[in-house]
């Protein structure tokens, strides 16, 4: 699904700001700086892998619909030497470049600012190739997880990948700043499976594992890839998966019970079966017994394995959610992503290969973490809050297993042990106008507010990959530590250090940033 961030820029504007930022200073000016950005593209980059045609500029008549196909498309990356050419010409020329692998950038981060910029855009560099020998692939950062999902299940109908359950989101993003997924509690996070990596940094030079140094892939395993350089592809761990998944999406309304239901999923998904994941969903809808509207769950699985073992580990473990066989869909695990996606499960699965832009949508996200049960009475307010609010979601993903049992510094990542689950606020709308995007805006604002008694506190933890300008935004200045220590130990929290003391020495003069980046430290 294509995003925007609602309260950055709306769509019709997003063209005519990028044209601004970088071709319009003057009309004669305008000429100047492109051509002579253009020049450089062109001497620094290869000539067997020419990167004219990878060039989108207001001259082109196809800019437009690429432009709004790929939501903010300046410059397409065919090859790497085209990365390393936009690194060198964007530091000579004094240009701010923007990195978009994916487009599921919640605040625009990628594409939105208002200095002189171009976007880097990785969507043609997504080559995948399977070993299923050797249970690993190369992925490029610009393909997305469904298309690695559906290129592991080529080769093999028992493999698979821990990563969202999102298919159209970009890997590049989703692995270099944490990634989770529904077989979290199984295998860890998206960036406990990452054994190798390829980037080109500040100077331009094209980096592995080995040459990067063990400090700088930690760091781009989970610390936001974008604050050290232009990932270009991640070598992933494939993971064993049966042959047969089960599914299922139970819902349960206030007046059926789903405080008690809720309140018991708390004990049950962080600690039940690693096999099993429950996510739980909170919303409001219409009463079926009256005209007013009331709270609904919904229990969302996935478990690695048959349903008759599922409804009997559920029967022991979790009886109050009342699951039936009948509630059950076995399947294989390919089509467990479909079924995820909240997209019809019978669909043809090459649906995970559709790379079509999807309908725009206004959104604003929020994330938290939980370290102790909320009790009922709490649930009970938070539901009433909500209805009282009338429009908003709530997700709660269970945390334990696998993930919780690797070390909080094995990785940038550092919300494992200690917390139950995460929390995703969302809001989403579709008209347009200030009023409404500051409802809609206003509506996570509080609902986040009202959580503060739940939640995690000193920091208040927050999810890097659900990128919050609300939590702090850096302007790159002489204040650029102090501003971004605000939000990067809420993403961080004592993993931040390390990640400054590394983004200091490889890019001490933060060529590569943004308004939520890695900060460097003061001179």
């Amino acid at each position: 699904m294509g995003v925007i961030s609602p309260h950055r820029i709306q769509p019709s504007m997003l063209l005519i700001l990028v044209l601004l930022s970088i071709f319009t200073f003057s009309a004669s000016a305008a000429t100047s700086a492109d051509n002579t950005f253009l020049h450089c593209l062109v001497n620094h980059s290869e000539s067997s892998h020419p990167i004219a045609s990878a060039v989108f500029t207001a001259n082109n008549d196809s800019f437009s619909s690429v432009l709004q196909a790929q939501i903010k498309n300046l410059l397409t990356a065919l090859h790497v030497s085209h990365v390393q050419a936009s690194i060198i010409c964007a530091q000579k020329h004094n240009l701010l470049m923007k990195i978009r692998s994916g487009g599921h950038d919640y605040e625009g981060a990628s594409y939105v600012t208002s200095t002189p910029f171009f976007v880097l855009d990785m969507f043609q560099l997504r080559s995948i190739e399977v070993d299923i020998d050797t249970e690993t692939a190369w992925v490029q950062a610009g393909a997305t997880l469904g298309e690695v999902y559906y290129r592991i299940a080529e080769k093999s109908k028992t493999h698979g990948f821990p990563a969202g359950v999102c298919p159209t989101v970009g890997v590049g993003g989703h692995i270099s700043g944490g990634g989770y997924g529904n077989m979290m509690r199984k295998y860890g996070l998206t960036v406990d499976n990452v054994i190798d990596a390829q980037m080109v940094d500040v100077q331009g030079r094209l980096l592995d594992r080995k040459s990067m140094g063990e400090d700088l892939f930690w760091a781009i395993t989970g610390g936001g890839g974008s604050s050290f350089g232009v990932i270009i592809s991640y070598k992933i761990k494939l993971v064993r998966v049966p042959e047969t998944i089960t599914v299922f999406r139970v819902t349960k309304t206030l007046e059926q019970n789903a405080i008690d239901i809720a309140y018991k999923w708390q004990q049950v998904a962080p600690a039940i079966d690693n096999d099993l994941f429950i996510r739980f969903i909170l919303d409001v809808v219409n009463s079926t017994t009256n005209v007013t509207k009331t709270g609904r769950a919904t229990f969302v699985a996935l478990f690695l394995g048959d349903s008759k073992s599922l409804v009997s580990l559920m029967n022991e473990k979790f009886p109050e959610l009342g699951l039936k066989q009948s509630d059950c869909i076995e399947t294989s695990w390919l089509r467990s992503v479909v079924f995820f996606a909240d997209i019809n499960i019978t669909e043809p699965v090459e649906i995970l290969l559709d790379r079509q832009p999807q309908p725009l949508i206004y959104l604003k996200r929020k994330s938290d973490y939980v370290e102790k049960p909320i009790s009922k009475e709490g649930l009970e307010g938070i539901w009433k809050k909500m209805i009282e609010l009338e429009n908003a979601v709530f997700q709660f993903n269970p945390y334990g297993g696998r993930m919780a049992e690797i070390p909080s510094t094995a990785t940038p990542f550092p919300h494992r042990a200690g917390n139950l689950w995460k929390i995703q606020y969302k809001a989403d709308w579709k008209q347009a106008g200030k009023e409404v995007t500051d409802h809609y805006i206003n509506l996570t604002r509080i609902l986040h507010e009202y959580m503060t008694p739940f939640v995690s506190k000193n920091p208040r933890e927050a999810f890097y990959n659900y990128k919050d300008l609300d939590l702090g935004i850096n302007h790159n200045g002489k204040n650029n530590y102090v501003e971004g220590k605000v939000y990067g130990v809420k993403y961080f929290k004592d993993n931040f250090k390390r990640l400054v003391e590394i983004k200091t020495r490889i890019d001490p003069h933060n060529f590569f940033r943004d308004e939520q980046s890695i900060p460097t430290l003061p001179y």
